[in-house]
């Protein structure tokens, strides 16, 4: 996915004695692989949610609360987002520079979210392209991260000062060294908690758009009048995206069109059972406006571990912090959410998903650094890897289907004839006689690993995607 690199050179470094940050020609750094690793499972994983998770709805997103794997992959990124701020951006003495050169980035990632997501590209199942825009998805996958990158990277770079001062030997050093950072953060939840429980969602009426439905022009009325409820109909943040965005601008095909008061089918997607609530047919935004704004919590945390790897030396101690960071948050957001406190749902992004997922990042972070970079096994991660070092490229030529399409384009008499479609009747799903499995094995050995191939030949070419 595309997560924010900094310039592919130099992106990340393990730890050494700082140089003069006046000096105009820095030595170039040590890339930290176990950190490519992890960027590069998460695109992977995106990928096989994406195009397995439909044979396989337990990988796919939940369609309201709990977290299926599916539900992992935007937090992981914001998360690797936090540590590629932390580490590239002390790079960069001049505050003027650093600024246009994050600003730059985030009008290519808005740009890429509206070209990719916004639904001008139909790839890969359509061969045609074009969207109306009285009918664009203004947010989405890209414009989330732009958004959390814009804003935690000014505040890395405007509380630059505290970044060059000596830690004191204690175990909150870290956390004081950088309070604006974490005052930020709890004004971020404080809004976000008053927003979604403060909040009055009156009814609400919707005409379903998409011509491709069956319900196409029918009129829908929703009924709530209430405030603070986290249910589909009547949250607030859906309620805003339809009042700031348009419903018409949001998301179609929301995961919750896949629960069981909406189809018989459940967690399969399918036809809408008689007497479905009139919400299953209304478009939700998971990456809308209010809980993108909640998902900046979880870039300050990748932040506090990119600078946990700059400021603490050696591995132990690194390790102690991540690793006890890791099971508090990941324990606070379990008892949260099964205590019924604040469920974890990712598409409102309340804080107990936030805690779960950033928990589970430190955690799995903590096995790749300690693997790959104490243990020196980077052999066995390879593919991840080169994927992680040229995650843009991977994200929109696999993950987007770009490529697919482009395959897709090429076709023998019936557009259903086509490469794609041959490899995966032939190779994959006749070999084992299941549509399940032999999907399951495509998206792996044909999508992941091949890309994982085709990643490593442009490393070795010294080719990247650079935003």
């Amino acid at each position: 996915m595309a997560e924010i690199k900094a310039d592919t050179a130099h992106l990340h470094q393990l730890i050494e004695p700082e140089p003069d940050i006046s000096d105009q020609k820095p030595s170039k750094p040590k890339r930290v692989a176990s950190l490519d690793i992890f960027r590069g499972l998460t695109v992977s994983l995106m990928i096989l949610v994406d195009d397995a998770g439909g044979e396989w709805p337990m990988i796919g997103h939940a369609p309201w609360n709990g977290c299926n794997l599916a539900d992992f992959v935007m937090p992981f990124f914001l998360f690797i987002v936090g540590m590629a701020i932390a580490l590239s951006l002390k790079r960069i003495p001049d505050q003027l520079f650093a600024v246009k050169k994050v600003i730059l980035r985030t009008l290519k990632l808005l740009f890429w979210g509206l070209l990719l997501q916004g639904g001008f590209s139909h790839a890969p199942d359509k061969l045609t392209y074009g969207v109306d825009i009285k009918e664009i998805r203004w947010f989405g996958i890209l414009q989330r991260i732009a958004l959390a990158y814009l804003v935690v990277a000014l505040i890395e770079i405007f509380s630059r000062r505290a970044q060059i001062k000596d830690m004191a030997p204690s175990r909150l050093s870290i956390f004081k060294l950088y309070y604006w950072q974490w005052l930020f953060a709890a004004c971020v939840l404080i809004t976000y908690f008053a927003v979604i429980y403060g909040t009055y969602v009156p009814d609400w009426q919707f005409t379903v758009h998409d011509r491709e439905r069956s319900d196409y022009g029918k009129s829908f009325t929703v009924t709530c009048g209430v405030r603070g409820k986290l249910d589909p109909p009547c949250n607030a943040v859906g309620y805003i995206d339809r009042k700031v965005l348009g419903i018409n601008h949001m998301y179609q095909r929301p995961a919750w069109k896949r629960s069981k008061a909406c189809t018989e089918n459940s967690p399969y997607a399918g036809p809408f059972r008689n007497g479905a609530p009139s919400w299953c047919h209304a478009p939700f935004e998971p990456e809308g406006i209010v809980s993108s704004i909640s998902a900046i919590l979880s870039t300050i945390i990748g932040v506090h571990f990119g600078h946990v790897l700059t400021h603490m030396k050696g591995h132990q101690a690194r390790l102690k912090h991540w690793i006890l960071m890791g099971f508090a948050l990941l324990i606070l957001g379990i008892v949260l959410h099964f205590t019924h406190a604040i469920p974890s749902n990712k598409q409102l992004y309340t804080f107990s998903y936030v805690c779960i997922t950033s928990g589970a990042a430190a955690l799995v972070f903590s096995a790749f650094y300690i693997m790959v970079d104490i243990w020196c096994i980077k052999c066995l991660f390879l593919p991840l890897e080169w994927i992680g070092m040229n995650a843009m490229l991977i994200y929109v030529m696999a993950a987007e289907g770009i490529f697919a399409g482009f395959i897709n384009g090429w076709y023998y008499k019936d557009p259903h004839n086509t490469l794609i479609y041959w490899i995966q009747k032939h190779i994959f799903v006749g070999v084992w006689h299941s549509r399940r499995v032999g999907i399951l094995l495509y998206v792996i050995f044909a999508e992941i690993l091949f890309w994982g191939i085709v990643a490593g030949i442009f490393h070795w070419l010294g080719i990247y995607w650079k935003l």
